[in-house]
C-alpha cells in the first residue's frame, strides 16, 4: 500500500470509529429519557432539559472526531 491509501484508511477510521460512539450516546440517551417519562411524566421538564444538554455534549464529540478527520484528510 502506498503513502495516500493508508491516509484515506486513516482518514475514514477516524470518521467511522470517532463518530459510532457519539451515535450510540445519543441513542442511550433518548432511550433513557423516554424511560424516564413513562416511568415519571411529571419530570418531563427537568429530563428534557438535562437530555438536551447532554445530546448537545455528545454531539460537539462527533464534531470534533470529524474535524480530525478533515485535518488528516488535507495533511500531506
Amino acid at each position: 500500500m502506498d503513502a495516500a491509501t493508508m491516509k484515506m484508511l486513516a482518514v475514514g477510521l477516524t470518521a467511522g470509529l470517532g463518530l459510532l460512539g457519539p451515535a450510540l450516546g445519543i441513542g442511550l440517551i433518548g432511550f433513557s429519557a423516554l424511560q424516564g417519562l413513562a416511568r415519571n411524566p411529571e419530570a418531563r421538564g427537568p429530563i428534557m432539559t438535562n437530555m438536551i444538554l447532554v445530546t448537545a455534549f455528545c454531539e460537539a464529540i462527533g464534531i470534533y472526531a470529524l474535524i480530525v478527520a478533515i485535518i488528516l484528510a488535507m495533511v500531506v
